[in-house]
């Protein structure tokens, strides 16, 4: 059987232990745009943190920031940061990226900024698609490793 509780320090934590003692815990924060449908912002599992896709929304006042492909890509950065944040963890700590792109065209605008979130150069698979959540030119996802 399945327990949630929350955790004393937090109550945006959930905790779920399963019943082989295997433990996946389910992290929410106030510091990256809420969640739009049915999943969680972050999920650690292992020594994993699987950071759910970000986009352009402003956590503070959870409006879409603009529709240049400049600022998207640093609100998405930014969206990561915060979520890895309640982690403890660093954009350093993260070992791959997922990016989704509306525009391939982007790609060097994209890697510019890319590049100075992610300076330690973490795998990465980059793939153009049709249309992205609340129009978004681009959405990044995240796993990072704990230490």
């Amino acid at each position: 059987m399945t327990k949630i509780f929350s955790t004393a320090n937090n109550e945006n934590i959930k905790k779920i232990i399963d019943e082989d003692s295997k433990k996946i815990t389910i992290f929410s924060t106030s510091l990256a745009p809420q969640v739009l449908w049915h999943y969680s912002k972050s999920t650690v599992a292992w020594n994993f943190v699987f950071c759910s896709w970000q986009i352009w929304i402003d956590p503070d006042t959870e409006e879409l920031v603009t529709w240049w492909i400049e600022e998207e890509t640093r609100q998405a950065c930014r969206n990561i940061r915060a979520v890895l944040a309640e982690h403890l963890l660093w954009l350093r700590n993260v070992v791959k990226t997922t990016i989704f792109v509306s525009d391939i065209k982007n790609i060097d605008v994209i890697n510019t900024l890319y590049k100075d979130y992610f300076v330690l150069k973490p795998a990465r698979t980059l793939v153009e698609v049709k249309s992205l959540p609340k129009w978004a030119l681009i959405e990044i996802e995240a796993v990072a490793m704990i230490k």
